[in-house]
């Protein structure tokens, strides 16, 4: 006995996540793009202000991926709160899935901008 085949069809969407991205979520972006940016600066040329730097806007790019993943799930519970159709879950899950763009994006950020950090302590060493 074979099994049938089984077709598997993963849909491309539109990468419309930015374009729908709420001022929350592009402030929680921007701040976390600073440490990549002073990170890949300390690779470049280490010194101790960078390093020094690196270490509050870590910090601060942590509370502002947070803080963004949080603000998308307030405005998504607020939305299935105020719904007066039936929910549909899979715009649900969609706006899940966007509400946590942000935290992955400055975790993304923050470990390239650390990577960076280990590069110019190697090549200071």
């Amino acid at each position: 006995m074979s099994r049938p085949a089984v077709s598997l069809v993963i849909q491309i969407m539109p990468m419309s996540t930015f374009a729908n991205a709420g001022i929350l979520a592009l402030l929680s972006m921007a701040v976390v793009l600073a440490p990549m940016f002073v990170g890949v600066m300390y690779a470049i040329k280490p010194s101790e202000a960078r390093l020094a730097l690196m270490r509050p806007l870590s910090l601060a790019a942590i509370f502002a991926a947070l803080g963004g993943a949080c603000g998308g799930a307030i405005n998504e519970l607020m939305w299935i709160s105020r719904a007066t159709q039936p929910i549909n879950w899979q715009q649900v899950a969609v706006a899940s899935a966007e509400s946590l763009v942000v935290m992955f994006v400055g975790f993304g950020c923050l470990t390239v901008g650390w990577l960076c950090v280990a590069l110019g302590i190697r090549r200071q060493g």
